[in-house]
């Protein structure tokens, strides 16, 4: 992918990365009392033992951009629960605080501070805060400043999982390259769930329906066509890479579920006019994007991903992540997105893994892998920087 001088194999040696992360400390994080883990502009190894807490800080630095992490957890459910011992964890006086990410980022304009965590909020309620140089920020601030992408050992089942799974996918990867997507689908989620519980209650005011069925039209035809965009850059981006390849070419798809959401907004607020009984008897809403599901093929086999071979399944994966990643960086000014790869060597051969390194090199992206064994990204042995973990404390590996 990219363009003839940047591709795996090219001549030129692989560049520093423009857009990185220099330190990331963790507070009370999942398995982290207090961490610091400093890092060059190359890609990071992390390896070691499962339960060692590798995925976590992969969580944590998925947190640094919007949304709920690679894990989509609930924030009390990142809290670290085990007590403090004076004798392993290295800074007591974080006891009783409450869970919290920071970073500092580098990029060619310059160098941030950004964080993020759980504050307390009125009452006993407690939320999500961002901070960006020491000022309060809004996600949208994050987006294009530091733009991550990840894959996951979870994500290895998304052909075979529900279409609710595949939509949120699909809509990571739209949010990639549209910063609204996001805003987007949580208004139409709102308008969906406030104009049900009115059909559930009997509550027929016409009036409001119209203005909620009006706000899901709009919202909802603007999602599908992100989606639409997204996909058709994405499979111009995966055809670029001719042949099979390491990672074979995959062929992305809008499912065809209602065609009122993929056309104007008249017809879809005309479609859930007409179902407002069904959606009531049925206690959920029949029509709109929500139903949407994204097909993928095996180009070269045309094969759907989900008769595919497991190792295949990864290989379509990856090459999509990758599709996204060449996108963000022709569009940002040559600055590649982190990429979070947990476990990314599970059912890649000794081959794939090889060309996977080469691509993350010609991507120009710091990488953040994980596996149990360093000795599966021997090919990264002089391009990337290693480490392990013990008692919730980074070492390098050399």
């Amino acid at each position: 992918m990219g363009d003839a001088s940047s591709r795996p194999g090219a001549a030129s040696p692989a560049r520093p990365p423009l857009l990185s992360l220099a330190k990331v400390t963790l507070t009370n994080f999942r398995s982290y009392a207090r961490a610091d883990l400093e890092v060059a502009p190359k890609p990071v190894v992390l390896a070691g033992a499962n339960g060692s807490g590798k995925t976590n800080l992969l969580e944590a630095v998925s947190l640094l951009s919007p949304g709920r992490g690679l894990r989509g957890a609930k924030l009390n459910a990142i809290q670290r629960r085990a007590p403090i011992s004076p004798g392993r964890d290295r800074d007591p006086a974080f006891a009783d605080s409450l869970w919290a990410v920071s970073a500092s980022l580098a990029r060619p304009e310059g160098t941030w501070d950004v964080g993020t965590g759980l504050v307390e909020a009125q009452g006993a309620a407690q939320r999500r805060a961002l901070h960006l140089n020491g000022a309060s920020a809004a996600a949208s601030d994050l987006v294009e400043l530091l733009p991550i992408l990840w894959l996951t050992p979870a994500m290895d089942r998304l052909f075979q999982d529900g279409a609710g799974e595949r939509r949120r996918f699909l809509d990571r990867l739209v949010f990639a390259l549209d910063s609204s997507h996001a805003r987007r689908v949580a208004r139409y989620e709102r308008a969906m769930q406030e104009r049900l519980r009115l059909l559930k209650d009997g509550m027929r005011d016409p009036s409001w329906l119209d203005g909620l069925e009006e706000a899901m039209a709009s919202e909802g035809t603007a999602i599908t066509q992100a989606r639409l965009f997204t996909i058709e850059t994405l499979n111009q981006e995966l055809s670029g890479r001719g042949g099979e390849g390491a990672f074979p070419c995959a062929h992305l798809a809008l499912g065809e579920t209602l065609r009122e959401s993929v056309g104007d907004a008249a017809r879809l607020q005309e479609a859930l006019r007409g179902s407002r009984e069904k959606d009531s008897e049925a206690g959920r809403t029949l029509s709109g994007p929500h139903l949407s599901d994204l097909e993928v093929r095996h180009t070269v086999k045309r094969a759907d991903a989900r008769d595919c071979s497991t190792g295949e399944q990864k290989a379509l994966l990856v090459s999509i992540v990758l599709a996204n990643a060449w996108v963000q960086r022709k569009r940002h000014q040559e600055i590649a997105p982190i990429l979070l790869l947990d476990e990314i060597a599970a059912h890649l051969d000794s081959q794939r893994r090889t060309a996977l390194i080469e691509e993350v090199l010609a991507l120009g992206s710091q990488a953040w892998l994980t596996g149990t064994d360093k000795d599966l990204f021997a090919a990264f042995e002089r391009e990337a920087q290693f480490f392990s973990i013990s008692a919730g404390q980074f070492l390098r590996v050399d």
